[in-house]
């Protein structure tokens, strides 16, 4: 998909609390740091605004001004910079500002303070007063997450009557409705709003002031992280409370799944790689990492399959559906490794399981990430046994590396990974449900056997590794996303006219 496939292009403002390489603590800022860049190469006018957090250096000042807070002003100093997007061998550079506030951001780390519901207040309306200030107005402004969710509020409450606001298009994209930004009823105050805003058809939660479904109600149009996800969320028990909001904006809800860096993450050009290779070597590049890998981790070197877990020890991850499945794991012919960090007891389970077969398991505790891309491109098989996953990037990487991803069949996960049919010989993993230590070892059983059928084991790294999640393609489905914003905001200004 290319850009030449819309009439037009947009002036995009993207809004996050984080963006790579800028400030990150998670996936969200892998999405925000890499989407403004695909955006450009679409020849959009895209441009990203994060708060200036403590050790963020790079910037000028551009200018100050007043952001009203709970009755009084604050000052917001406006700074900005850029980040580099290649296009066709060719930089463009992408347009970054910063919120600047030394009370509310210059601090040890980015959330869970006590005056949350103040900060993210504070950002959000600067952010729209930041727009009047430049006086570069955007078609769409796409905000993530519970930060950003007052943003889409506030522009329906306080700036409807404004010219310069009108037609201004919000999508908002939940990452992970785990995460959701609830306070007392005290933060209407932050918003300048009243007790009006505070009911169930706006912004109370179960008695308190939700800034995530802040966004849901009043965003133009809702997103998230996969199709898959979409549907489960507005399903009883697995959206968090807000199944029923999720379900009335049913029409208006779409599923987008994340994209890899491929420039980042290749197998041809990985320098972290003990060896690089390609589809056209897969198999025999595969083979020299893995003997490379088991020889950094002291494991014995062998052309037995070996399969990799890169994770957080936690239970959604289902570190603990491998630690049930284990005994009968280490019954196959198979050698794993485990490398991650987090719950203790899971921490101390896996270097006992290391400790009991020193030739067939090693593990790693911490967050290594030249270990990490080392494990995908070493690894034949990846379990993914996460118990929820909205999106997941994990198994895209896997593929990217030739690594066959093995998974429970939930959000993201089902989204990305074509379960593979032993009749046609298509597939780019093995799925397995419900999570549960028996369908989980029958999934990678059946991977066993593919692998151990040398044409059939080639034809599905193959297939893997050139599937596209691009943030090229990312883009592309964004792209229509906005137009259809768009096209709302249009057609509710006529219906006023």
């Amino acid at each position: 998909m290319t850009g030449q496939e819309f009439d037009e292009t947009y002036k995009i403002l993207v809004v996050a609390a984080e963006a790579t390489p800028l400030a990150k603590t998670g996936g969200l800022g892998d999405v925000a740091g890499s989407l403004p860049k695909a955006l450009s190469a679409w020849g959009n006018d895209v441009r990203l605004v994060i708060p200036r957090y403590r050790g963020i250096d790079d910037w000028k000042i551009l200018a100050d001004f007043p952001v009203w807070v709970n009755g009084r002003r604050e000052t917001a100093v406006l700074r900005q910079s850029h980040v580099r997007a290649r296009l066709d061998g060719v930089d463009r550079l992408v347009p970054v500002y910063f919120i600047d506030n030394y009370h509310y951001f210059d601090r040890e780390r980015f959330y869970d303070f006590p005056d949350d519901a103040e900060r993210w207040a504070f950002f959000s309306r600067a952010v729209l007063e930041m727009l009047r200030v430049t006086g570069w107005k955007p078609d769409i402004i796409h905000a993530h997450d519970w930060q950003t969710g007052p943003l889409p509020l506030l522009l329906k409450a306080h700036y409807v009557h404004d010219p310069f606001y009108s037609l201004i298009a919000t999508v908002f994209t939940v990452h992970n409705l785990k995460y959701q930004g609830n306070f007392d009823r005290g933060a209407l105050s932050f918003l300048g709003l009243g007790d009006d805003y505070f009911t169930p058809e706006r912004v109370e939660f179960y008695g308190q002031v939700s800034y995530l479904k802040a966004g849901l109600v009043f965003a133009d149009l809702i997103s998230t992280v996969s199709r898959r996800y979409a549907r489960e969320i507005q399903q009883p028990g697995r959206g968090y409370g807000f199944e029923g909001v999720l379900a009335q904006r049913s029409q208006e809800l779409f599923g987008i799944p994340h994209g890899v860096n491929y420039h980042e993450f290749n197998p041809a050009t990985d320098p972290r790689l003990h060896h690089n290779y390609s589809v056209d070597n897969a198999l025999s590049g595969k083979r020299m990492n893995k003997h490379a890998l088991q020889k950094e981790l002291g494991l014995s070197i062998t052309d037995l399959p070996l399969l990799g877990m890169v994770t957080r020890f936690e239970d959604n991850k289902g570190i603990d559906l491998l630690q049930a499945a284990c005994a009968e794991i280490m019954q196959l012919d198979v050698q794993m490794v485990i490398l991650g960090v987090g719950d203790r007891n899971f921490e101390a389970w896996a270097r006992e399981l290391a400790w009991r077969y020193p030739q067939r398991v090693a593990t790693e505790i911490g967050f290594n990430t030249v270990l990490a891309q080392r494990v995908y491109a070493g690894a034949d098989m990846m379990l993914f046994p996460t118990r929820q996953e909205p999106d997941g990037m994990g198994q895209l990487i896997a593929m990217r590396y030739g690594a066959i991803p093995i998974a429970h069949a939930t959000g993201g996960l089902a989204d990305t990974i074509m379960d593979y049919q032993q009749e046609t010989g298509r597939g780019t993993g093995f799925l397995f449900a419900p999570p549960e230590p028996e369908p989980f070892v029958q999934a990678i059983a059946r991977a066993l056997s593919v692998y151990h059928n040398q044409e059939r084991w080639r034809l599905l790294v193959e297939e893997a590794m050139q599937q596209d999640f691009s943030w090229n393609r990312v883009a592309g489905e964004y792209m229509g996303l906005y137009r259809l914003a768009r096209e709302k905001v249009q057609q509710r200004e006529l219906a006023l006219v």
